[in-house]
């Protein structure tokens, strides 16, 4: 790649794992203003291999060296979820943008020094919560705002999956991602419900867990694991309660006897009308017929790039919409109330 332009961004990627390949590089490399410079790995050689097939000129193990002597623009964290917190405050506090992948971090008080670390330098501080960024997303967003539902007083979202523990990775290590299938993926489901129904104001939420199959079995649909070492729940059921008297219900599994192997959606009922995601299906009742209001034939594909590429406009200058640190600390606390009422076995109060 050749020498960067003074208008060229340069990016800086940490952690060199699946996401970083499939989701941060492939989408840097889209774009003639912006060159990868660097990658950082604990594994060096990990690094090392992911720098010459993205053509990258830097491959380090120690993420300050790294800050100091390439002094990227921009850089993506993508290690597991105990590092978040340390690698998105160093980025920061060497004067870079930060796209971080989801969870924010681990806790809700490393997610609110993050949060302010980011307000003092200046910089964006974004999040991957990439179904959000659907255009399925976007059009129930509007729905809302337009009056299309009235008051939407049930909210139902799923991310369950069969038997999808993951094989690869720090996904059944606790001490290292935090948790199991809510903090994984029912965090994504839970932003993507919370962005549509406008962030409302939180009074309490009440949740159960259950490690019922993943410490039985070691095989599924996404290979092997340890169940010696499998320390996540396996499946996370919560209630949200908001102020103004609407519930969200999240279900959350890796493991669950359910007849589907994945369920990724999200259900809206409000007085007017109700809503199911992806695909974006908007509808009410007319006489006891369903009556169609609006209605995508296939839920919209490109969200991880158009996450990323929201990142970048709004790092450019362009007031797009972006899931900021403001909004991360929300949701980090959510999850924290959850898992703490699981634990507990009683409700959390939040406001």
């Amino acid at each position: 790649m050749s020498a960067s332009s003074p208008s060229t961004l340069r990016v800086a990627i940490i952690g060199a794992g699946q996401v970083a390949e499939k989701v941060h590089a492939s989408y840097y490399a889209t774009r003639t203003d912006l060159q990868m410079v660097a990658v950082m790995d604990s594994r060096l050689d990990q690094a090392q291999a992911f720098a010459e097939r993205h053509a990258i000129a830097g491959a380090y193990q120690d993420t300050r060296q790294m800050l100091e002597e390439v002094k990227p623009d921009i850089v993506s964290v993508c290690s597991p979820n105990r590092f978040h917190f340390e690698h998105a405050m160093a980025a920061l506090e060497a004067g870079c943008h930060v796209m971080c992948e989801k969870p924010p971090a681990m806790t809700p008080q490393q997610a609110d020094r993050m949060r302010l670390a980011a307000r003092k330098s200046g910089k964006v501080l974004a999040y991957d919560f990439h179904h959000r960024f659907a255009l399925d997303t976007q059009l129930l967003r509007d729905a809302v705002q337009n009056g299309t539902f009235g008051e939407i007083y049930v909210t139902s979202a799923q991310a369950l999956r069969r038997c999808g523990v993951p094989g690869w990775g720090v996904f059944t290590n606790k001490s290292l991602q935090g948790g199991g299938p809510l903090i994984d993926i029912g965090i994504h489901m839970l932003d993507a419900a919370m962005y549509v129904l406008g962030f409302p104001a939180v009074k309490r939420v009440t949740a159960h867990s259950f490690q019922k199959i993943g410490t039985r079995k070691s095989c599924g649909q996404f290979g092997e694991w340890d169940p010696q070492r499998y320390t996540v729940e396996d499946a996370l059921f919560g209630t949200i309660e908001f102020c103004n008297g609407g519930i969200l219900r999240l279900d959350t599994s890796f493991a669950l006897n359910i007849r589907e192997p994945s369920i990724m959606n999200i259900s809206f009922c409000g007085e007017h009308a109700g809503a199911t995601l992806f695909p974006a299906h908007i509808y009410n009742d007319m006489n006891g017929e369903l009556h169609t209001i609006l209605q995508r034939d296939e839920a919209d594909d490109q969200r991880h790039l158009r996450s990323m590429d929201a990142f970048v406009r709004h790092v450019l200058g362009e007031p797009v919409m972006i899931a900021d640190a403001e909004q991360g600390l929300v949701i980090q606390q959510l999850v924290a109330a959850l898992y703490e009422s699981a634990e507990k076995r009683e409700s959390v109060e939040l406001c």
